[in-house]
């Protein structure tokens, strides 16, 4: 017998969000942060190199390479949309612009998936509201609807969200297909063929993606409740889980044969996670879908320890356990929990319809003043950086971020003064009246997200570049190698990232050091300083002569020493 559901939500209360208010605040947050800035250290930067490799012809499909090194990640779907992008981009579009425009598409993807996997999971039977005596309860479609608008407002709320899916890796790639199997899974009780395309394109694009273990894991449980489910709510329920099976099997054995598997479990002992720095992160990366999703288990607990299994319910514990399991064990950390926002926001819209007013208003006081001052330092700051008043603020971005030099656009201060705008308005908006719909309560939580994060990507834009990208260092190094991009570089120690920005912003040709032949061709010598001195088998010390060292402004500890052959030296 299924427990009485603790949903009580009224007609009223199941009013959907305008789409033309979904619709703007959703573009307000995807659009800022992929266009007009450089690539980023360090994940940015390595990906859009070897995709900028591999768009060249200089290294192979299968088995990418950049400057003799294979990516960090296994993955090799995100380098290919990313090079074929660079390829067909016509003229004019930059190639790290270019290479971002298939991210674009899959961030978009994840809020629509995200979107109709929660409706379609609010539309199952168990997940009905209480029904009422004399009627007035919420129609089905509708609370699925509001329900939904809900779940897309709680994964845009999340404060991990913003920067991880605005980079062009294989985690916003990641993030999409685990988005596209939650649809699948959930949509396959009133449609086929679309929840059917989502689950192969998902579970082969994780595998893809360089998660193939993440991807079987996600299958397992998803066919494993698809077995389970009532009949009467999916057709053909067991063969749907017999052929999610077989495609977990195919895909196994493609990603086999690509050498995509890979075992990356760290310790949990000394030199494993550190407890401390994870719980901070579980801490403020989810926030504030977790405390409702907490609030969702304990809700709906009669439902959970039921007999049946609720796919509203279970699909999305699951799908969370998985990223926590993978966050704990796996590196980096906050890529791995990165993936489970999509079902953490569905346990948080389940939250929604069993709030307390004094919950809501308790919400709705917390993030006012949280993003309001938030905004408020950001404008204080950015007019510190213009006027150099107040002169604290400038004295201290001049001390974080040596050698910057302010630049005024209108286009960015016109785009901050709409958002804070906008964010005023919708303030007033939501005290001005008692509002009833369900998803009243994580507007502003989204809304004030989106406005930190355009804020951020408008009016400090050239600071985040100046402090985050490698072309202020790149062009310092090329003050003390005025011929360097005449000929070629040799390398030692660089990173994948110092080595894709060294070649993309300084246009250089740069070669592995090789003691052996020499590359005698190659009158210059960059080494990262921590790897300094190299062992006498790979370079010649006695051959290069210390010209410079060069470090990253905002970073004295990201240092390239520059060498010059000592036979170049002029005499």
């Amino acid at each position: 017998m299924t427990p009485p559901t603790p949903a009580i939500v009224s007609q009223k209360a199941a009013k959907a969000l305008p789409r033309w208010a979904l619709l703007l605040l959703c573009m307000a947050y995807v659009i800022p942060g992929f266009v007009v800035r450089d690539p980023w250290k360090s994940s940015d930067v390595s990906a859009f190199g070897y995709m900028l490799e591999l768009a060249r012809g200089k290294t192979s499909w299968l088995n990418p390479l950049l400057g003799g090194v294979a990516p960090e990640t296994d993955g090799l779907l995100p380098y290919w949309l990313g090079a074929l992008a660079i390829q067909w981009a016509p003229a004019g579009i930059s190639p790290d612009m270019a290479a971002r425009l298939p991210f674009v598409g899959l961030l978009v993807l994840t809020l629509v998936a995200t979107w109709y996997g929660v409706y379609y999971l609010a539309r199952s039977p168990a997940a009905q509201p209480v029904a009422f005596a004399f009627g007035g309860e919420a129609l089905p479609t509708d609370y699925a609807r509001a329900m939904a608008d809900g779940g897309l407002l709680a994964l845009l709320a999340c404060l991990g969200l913003a920067q991880l899916s605005h980079e062009a890796t294989s985690y916003l790639v990641q993030l999409c297909c685990t988005a596209l199997v939650f649809f699948g899974f959930a949509g396959l009780a009133f449609h086929r063929v679309a929840p059917a395309l989502a689950l192969v394109a998902g579970l082969a694009g994780l595998a893809l993606a360089g998660a193939p273990t993440l991807a079987t894991l996600l299958g397992l449980g998803g066919a494993w409740l698809l077995w389970h489910a009532p009949a009467q709510e999916i057709a053909h329920r067991r063969t749907w889980a017999c052929a999610t099976l077989a495609l977990l099997a195919a895909i196994a054995g493609m990603t086999w044969l690509l050498g995509l598997w890979g075992w990356r479990i760290v310790g949990i002992a000394a030199g494993g996670k550190e407890w401390l720095s994870l719980a901070r992160l579980l801490l403020w990366f989810g926030w504030p879908a977790w405390p409702l999703a907490i609030w969702t288990l304990w809700r709906w607990r009669k439902q959970i320890a039921s007999a049946q299994w609720h796919r509203h319910l279970w699909l999305p514990l699951w799908f969370s356990l998985v990223s926590i399991g993978a966050t704990i064990t796996t590196n980096p950390a906050d890529r791995a929990l990165l993936l489970g926002l999509p079902a953490m926001a569905t346990l948080a819209a389940f939250a929604l319809p069993t709030l307390s007013r004094a919950v809501a208003a308790l919400i709705d006081w917390f993030t006012l003043l949280f993003f309001s001052l938030s905004a408020l330092a950001i404008w204080v700051i950015w007019i510190a950086m213009q006027t150099g008043v107040p002169a604290k603020p400038a004295a201290n971005v001049a001390k974080l971020a040596p050698e910057f030099a302010p630049s005024f656009s209108w286009l960015a201060l016109l785009a901050a003064l709409a958002a804070s705008v906008a964010w005023c308005s919708l303030v007033w908006w939501r005290a001005s009246r008692d509002r009833a719909a369900i998803w009243k309560s994580l507007v502003l939580p989204a809304s004030g997200a989106a406005l930190g994060w355009l804020l951020l990507m408008t009016l400090w834009l050239p600071l985040l570049n100046h402090a985050r990208s490698y072309v202020p260092q790149v062009q310092n190094m090329l003050r003390v190698m005025p011929d360097a991009q005449q000929g070629c570089v040799q390398t030692y120690g660089l990173s994948r990232a110092q080595t894709a920005a060294f070649q993309y912003h300084g246009g250089l040709t740069l070669l592995p050091a090789d003691s052996q032949n020499g590359n005698k061709g190659c009158h210059w010598l960059l080494v990262d300083a921590s790897a300094w001195p190299a062992p006498p088998g790979i370079v010649q010390t006695a051959e290069w002569t210390p010209v410079a060292n060069v470090p990253r402004p905002t970073d004295k500890n990201d240092q390239v020493l520059v060498f010059q052959r000592t036979s170049q030296l002029a005499p």
